[in-house]
């Protein structure tokens, strides 16, 4: 259960950074996105307003070129009929070399010119929605009055006026036109602003171009967002559900293991026992066709065919016995002392809890691990799991026999007497006194259908070790069981 947690405690975190991860990259990728596009459209308008001033500053040098002398055709100046060619010219007007500029703006704007060589504005104020300019040129000087609002080509305008949230307008000298109002900036500047600032390709008319553009929260891209955070949760509940079934198939092979292991320890058990009890049989008769071959010798010697049948019966007495030993010998666990190695407890314990963790949850127990965090002792790895995993379940079974809500298992790790200890103690119904002389004998069991050789079987490979197993009734209640082995380079 702790490792189930331990990999719950990284899934979790994991999947909360990989998901905020994920999302502040379409965030930050859709703001990119966006601003690409703002600037497009931005540059896309600066060139088309750069066009029309430029336009201005060509029909003005054009109108100097010509000096046009008197009307046309039609009786009107040519420079009248302007503004019904280019719907920006409000009105067109000219001073000849014997005359003044009907107002002083327009004067001071024709000396300008004449000293920049090219077109002047008169007193320019955008907030009213025109101005004017004019070209200094000999014997005529000329002036456009110009419409803003007239001048932008909306047939080429890269946005929509009415529904853009883009602002965009011209800025010269502290006034300022608004050419497209764009979505209103919202209070407390929460978001992202986009600005672009750009003057015009006219010296004549340094109006500067500014696009701004303000982003709120609502137009991040959620739904995209919401779908890769569920995306990735999805995902990583699938990986989480792959990890637990390969972890619960690796729990099944390592039971599956150490049953194996276990079955074979029991067939040594059972088998030395059974050649332990056929063993004193044999070495009976062999006693006593030896004893009776000892008195026919007293005997005349007509008893001879007797004493040779007897002798013979004692050969083959004694085959048998050989027989038996070396079925002992052949079926008897090998000699775990030249298996030995470093082996961390406090490791098999966690083996051990981790693939009983099934066991612990169906039964509503959750062990309590105490004591010393490495311990490491001299000990055969396999032999160690088996008698670690055979003292808790044990402990569980025994759980069984009490209420759910007072069931309590701990095992406790240290150093007792310069051995390595390990204590199982659970809040089971205890040993009954009658029984625990008897726990370790083999072929004794409390359960119906036990063998009796688990406890046996874990004293037998203990003692093996060098180590030992005791039970007990602490006064708290229950019982404990407790493993000792000879600590890692302190030999027995």
């Amino acid at each position: 259960m702790r490792q189930s947690w331990q990999s719950l405690k990284w899934w979790v975190p994991a999947g909360v950074a990989i998901a905020l991860g994920g999302a502040v990259w379409l965030a930050r990728s859709s703001l990119a996105d966006q601003r690409a596009l703002f600037e497009t459209d931005a540059r896309i308008v600066h060139r088309l307003l750069s066009q029309q001033v430029v336009q201005h500053d060509a029909i003005l040098a054009t109108l100097a070129l010509l000096q046009p002398d008197g009307a046309g055709p039609s009786g009107t100046p040519p420079e009248q009929r302007l503004p019904a060619l280019y719907p920006q010219i409000l009105a067109v007007q000219r001073r000849d070399a014997n005359q003044t500029w009907p107002d002083t703006a327009l004067a001071e704007a024709e000396a300008a010119s004449r000293t920049a060589r090219r077109a002047a504005l008169a007193a320019p104020d955008l907030h009213s929605g025109r101005y004017r300019m004019v070209l200094a040129a000999t014997p005529t000087s000329y002036a456009l009055t110009i419409d803003l609002r007239g001048m932008v080509p909306w047939s080429e305008w890269p946005m929509q006026r009415e529904s853009s949230p883009v602002r965009v307008s011209l800025v010269h000298a502290g006034s300022e036109h608004v050419i497209q109002p764009g979505a209103p900036a919202k209070a407390g500047g929460s978001g992202w602003r986009f600005e672009f600032h750009k003057v015009v390709a006219a010296e004549s008319q340094p109006f500067d171009v500014v696009a701004v553009r303000d982003v709120g929260w609502s137009q991040l891209p959620w739904g995209r967002m919401l779908a890769w955070m569920l995306s990735v949760a999805f995902l990583l509940a699938a990986l989480r559900h792959l990890q637990r079934q390969r972890s619960e198939r690796r729990r099944a092979e390592e039971l599956l293991r150490l049953g194996q292991v276990g079955r074979l320890n029991t067939l040594g058990e059972l088998a030395a026992g059974m050649a332990h009890e056929l063993n004193q049989p044999l070495t009976a008769v062999l006693a006593n066709t030896q004893a009776a071959q000892r008195l026919l010798n007293d005997e005349p010697p007509a008893i001879d065919t007797a004493r040779g049948a007897m002798t013979q019966a004692a050969e083959q007495a004694r085959r048998a016995a050989e027989v038996v030993g070396r079925l002992r010998r052949a079926v008897e666990r090998p000699d775990t002392a030249g298996q030995q190695q470093a082996v961390d407890l406090v490791e098999a314990v966690r083996r051990a809890l981790y693939l009983l963790e099934p066991e612990c949850k169906r039964r509503g127990v959750e062990p309590v691990h105490e004591g010393a965090q490495n311990l490491m002792v001299q000990a055969d790895p396999v032999a160690l799991d088996q008698i670690v995993h055979n003292l808790i379940l044990n402990a569980l079974q025994a759980l069984e026999q009490v209420e759910a809500t007072k069931r309590r298992l701990v095992l406790t790790l240290g150093v007792h007497g310069g051995q390595a200890e390990l204590a199982v103690a659970d809040s089971g119904p205890g040993i009954a006194p009658d029984v625990l002389p008897r726990l370790f004998e083999p072929f004794f069991s409390t359960r119906e259908n036990g063998l009796g050789l688990g406890l046996s079987l874990c004293e037998s490979l203990a003692q093996g070790m060098g180590g030992s197993i005791t039970a007990a009734n602490p006064p708290a209640g229950g019982a404990v069981f407790r493993l000792r082995l000879p600590l890692k380079g302190v030999h027995p």
